[in-house]
Formats: C-alpha cells, structure tokens, sequence
C-alpha cells in the first residue's frame, strides 16, 4: 500500500465508470434532492492528475464532487499551475479548494529559520486559493516523547503562520500515531501537545481503525480538534464492511465538522471507477449531508 506520508516525493494522478460492485451500496439522488457536499482529495486520482490535471479535474466535477483537498505544490505551483489559475479552473468547474496537503523540508533545531521560510512562502502561495486548511500528512518520526515534542512545538509554530493568514494548520493520522513511546499513545500526546487554537487534526478514520481504536471515541473524546475527516476504506468506500460510516458521520456533524474528503488509496477498479463508487456510496447515504 502507498505510504501517504511519503507521496509528495512524487506527484501522479485515473478514468471513468460507475458500474456497482457486488459489495457496494449506491443509487441515484433523487430528482430534486439537494447535492450533497463530498469532497475529494486528489491524491485518489494521483496518476491521472500527473497526466492530465486539467481534464481530471473536469471527471471529478462530472462525477459529482463538490469540493477537493490538493496534494501537490512545488516551486509555487500546484499541479504545474500558478494558484490563481488553478483556482479559477476549480471554480469554473462548479468546485471549491478547502483545503491542501503539504510535506515541507525535513525539521530539526538547527534547520528552523530554513523550515520557516518555506512555509512562508507556501502560505502565501495557497492564500490565493481561499482555502482554509493546510494540512501536513507525515511528521519525522520519534524515538523518544522529547523528540516528539520538538515536533509539536514546530507544529505550533507552523500553526501561528497560517492563523495570521486565516488559515489552520492541521495534521493527518496514519496507523503509526496509535503506538505508544513510554506508554503514551503518539496521537494523544500529538493533541495534547498543541495549540487547539491554531493546529487542527485531520483524522483518517480508516488508520485510526488499522491502529486498533475507534474514530468515534477519538471524536468524542477529542470534539474541538477534528475540523476535517478523511473518508476512507479498505478500497472503495463501503467495500470492506470494517467500518461504521453512519455512526462516523453522525458523530462528526454532532462535534461540527466542516469538511470531510474521500480518498482511496487501493482499488478494485480503474481509479476514476473507484472514486465514482465511493461517491455514489455516499450520495445514496441518508445519514451523509
């Protein structure tokens, strides 16, 4: 399986369908029906988009999404294209930019000033979107808790960045966080150790199931910190069974979520089938807004 918090060191992106899977549920929005909100993190369609951005952003506006998380950015550009330009072309499609996924340069002590500089420069970049949220998916990982903290003080100082440019600055859960280091869990000591007010957490509620815990507990023990969900399964969204996507909704809505995106990582099919059958789940979901 991909590792999500090494997919910027290349940047790739899928085509067409929307059969139904023998373990899919799915049907058409009724006539009239109000569109639902689900997003997208392109990193779903990664090959496609290193293709054809363009036009893979038009298939996931054909499909049904209303709004996208990106997952690339380099020399000022996301997806090759200035952030005006792909902004209006996100918008020309009748979709919105929310949020973004970013690695940044490797951090230590001694490279801070360095590691400031160049979130500086990316906060000003994806200002011009108008987006909210800039979200890193991967943090260097610690050995002991005091490293771990000089990690989280860097998150902190990260998130006084982007709340001066009204932005928040979050992370994205793997399955790693859910192992302990002098029997404390990472993630909690993640949260604990960051400033509710300018560092959000993006849970995946797949990896906090592959880590052996349960996403609703973490929002209901945690409600203030999770503006963001990742939608994810297995493959396509509701192909497994493993998870409890109602109670997941119903819970984030409960605690205020603001956006949640789908992102598959494996598939069953050709990945633009994929993403459509993850859409079509949800669409045909009573519980999903």
């Amino acid at each position: 399986m991909t590792n999500r918090r090494d997919f910027f060191k290349t940047t790739s992106l899928i085509v067409a369908g929307s059969m139904i899977g023998a373990n899919m549920v799915t049907a058409a929005i009724p006539a009239g029906k109000k569109k639902k909100k689900i997003g997208l993190q392109l990193y779903s369609l990664r090959d496609d988009m290193g293709k054809d951005a363009i036009g893979t952003l038009k298939k996931a506006a054909d499909m049904g999404y209303y709004s996208l998380e990106t997952a690339s950015y380099g020399d000022g550009k996301i997806y090759g294209m200035l952030p005006e330009e792909f902004t209006k072309r996100v918008k020309d499609l009748g979709m919105r930019l929310n949020s973004c996924h970013l690695g940044g340069p490797n951090y230590t002590k001694e490279t801070h000033a360095a590691v400031m500089e160049w979130w500086k420069k990316a906060i000003e970049d994806h200002a011009k979107t108008g987006m909210k949220f800039m979200i890193k998916p991967g943090l260097k990982w610690p050995d002991k808790l005091d490293e771990l903290k000089v990690q989280m003080d860097y998150f902190n100082a990260v998130g006084q960045l982007t709340a001066a440019s009204g932005m928040q600055f979050g992370f994205h859960n793997h399955n790693h966080e859910f192992t302990k280091i002098d029997d404390q869990i990472i993630y909690d000591f993640m949260i604990n150790n960051t400033d509710a007010k300018n560092v959000c957490f993006e849970m995946d509620v797949y990896w906090v199931m592959k880590g052996g815990y349960s996403p609703v507990d973490y929002m209901k023990k945690y409600p203030k910190r999770f503006p963001l969900l990742h939608i994810k399964d297995e493959k396509e969204i509701g192909e497994s069974g493993l998870l409890d996507f109602k109670s997941i909704f119903e819970t984030g809505y409960s605690i205020g979520i603001k956006d949640y995106f789908v992102e598959v990582e494996r598939y069953n099919f050709e990945p633009t089938v994929s993403v459509q059958k993850s859409y079509d789940f949800l669409a045909a979901a009573d519980y999903v807004k």
